[in-house]
């Protein structure tokens, strides 16, 4: 469907408000697992039981990830009365979300407002009050509500705006269904960026909201979404984040510094922390740089302002994102394939005289820097910075 750019032309602060209003769920971006950039169709009771226990022994639990997120492929056809099943991989969902709520975690679940999931099972078009009844009664948590196959009924609009509606109801009716079983679930809106969903996704009931396509373990990818996220931090905080898709770190497709790259710059973006790797076997490598504490905290911080970019210089980009105690979070990000040295001038961070910096990945206290810094970046790297 083609994206309406009047869209753009919207005032944002009703959705501002809407998005207040739900701001005691997800007052912070999301912190967990999701089953599918790793397990995609092959996850099942045994596998979720695993990474739940993986997560409380490796420390992620007490780091701050407690969501345990089943992705698409456990839905199973409906009852005699439209009521949804799992299917034979979940033969109890009841009994799992008891299994993961004894860990001190929380358990998600996906759908669709479509006929169909993107794995072609049984979405919710037509059975959301139903499902939202399922999935209280279940005790889930979260939900992630992937568009997919309501772009058919979409595509069958006479107009864009048209479209955009049925989009718009469709998000709207499950927001409702989840709110009439007052139980408090996370709202995932999946829909890829479609008509600057950042602009009315808080208005429909989101907590968060995909900004961008599906996220794949490749830097080149990671960069094109991470870094294309310029711009939108006015439209999130407390209760409603703008969502760049889950992290790779773990699955083996990048480096060390790149993964540091992906994780630095979630967290500048207040960007929901969805580790998608294997817990249960992942490296110490993986574990420290998924649950290292500083960086961490800039993603959690309590003041939930998004970064954004502000400055940049061929391959070199420097973001910042200001925290609650008047420090701000720096990235020097290097983009190129070589590194390179970074010439930074904080007076574009608003300081008018020397700062005293944190390097958050080494965890060492620089001490007092200069307002002009040079600094050598790895390739495809980043210098991540606390300063004040």
């Amino acid at each position: 469907m083609t994206r309406l750019r009047s869209l753009l032309l919207l005032p944002t602060l009703s959705f501002a408000i809407a998005g207040a209003q739900s701001a005691t769920v997800a007052a912070r971006p999301p912190m967990g697992w999701n089953s599918w950039n790793h397990f995609h169709s092959k996850v099942d009771d045994a596998s979720v039981r695993a990474q739940a226990e993986a997560m409380v022994a490796s420390g992620m639990r007490d780091a701050g990830y407690i969501y345990i997120n089943i992705d698409d492929t456990w839905e199973g056809a409906r009852d005699a009365n439209g009521n949804i099943q799992p299917n034979s991989k979940f033969p109890d969902m009841k009994a799992l979300a008891d299994f993961v709520h004894s860990k001190g975690l929380k358990l998600g679940i996906y759908s669709s407002p479509g006929k169909k999931t993107c794995a072609g099972y049984e979405g919710s078009y037509g059975h959301e009050l139903q499902d939202a009844q399922t999935y209280a009664r279940w005790g889930i948590d979260y939900l992630k509500y992937d568009l997919c196959s309501l772009n058919d009924v979409m595509r069958a609009a006479p107009t864009p705006q048209a479209a955009h509606q049925i989009m718009v109801d469709a998000y709207t009716k499950m927001r409702d269904a989840l709110r009439s079983t007052g139980r408090p679930i996370v709202y995932s809106l999946c829909q890829y960026g479609n008509d600057a969903v950042w602009r009315w996704g808080a208005s429909v009931g989101g907590n968060l909201w995909r900004t961008t396509g599906d996220i794949s373990d490749k830097y080149a990818k990671m960069a094109e979404i991470g870094f294309g996220q310029a711009g939108l931090a006015r439209f999130a905080g407390p209760g409603h984040w703008n969502d760049p898709d889950m992290l790779e770190v773990g699955n083996g497709g990048m480096n060390e510094d790149e993964y540091k790259t992906h994780m630095s710059l979630w967290a500048i973006l207040a960007a929901p922390l969805l580790a998608g790797n294997d817990l249960s076997t992942m490296s110490s490598q993986t574990l420290a740089l998924l649950t290292n504490r500083n960086v961490i905290a800039v993603d959690q911080d309590p003041a939930g302002i998004e970064g954004d970019r502000v400055a940049a210089e061929g391959p070199i980009e420097v973001w910042a994102r200001p925290l609650a105690d008047g420090s701000k979070a720096v990235g020097i990000f290097n983009r190129h394939h070589l590194p390179l040295t970074a010439h930074v001038d904080l007076r574009a961070l608003g300081y008018s005289a020397p700062v005293r910096a944190k390097d958050l990945w080494l965890g060492k206290d620089l001490g007092s820097i200069g307002l002009l810094y040079d600094v050598t970046v790895p390739a495809h790297g980043v210098v991540f910075l606390r300063v004040k």
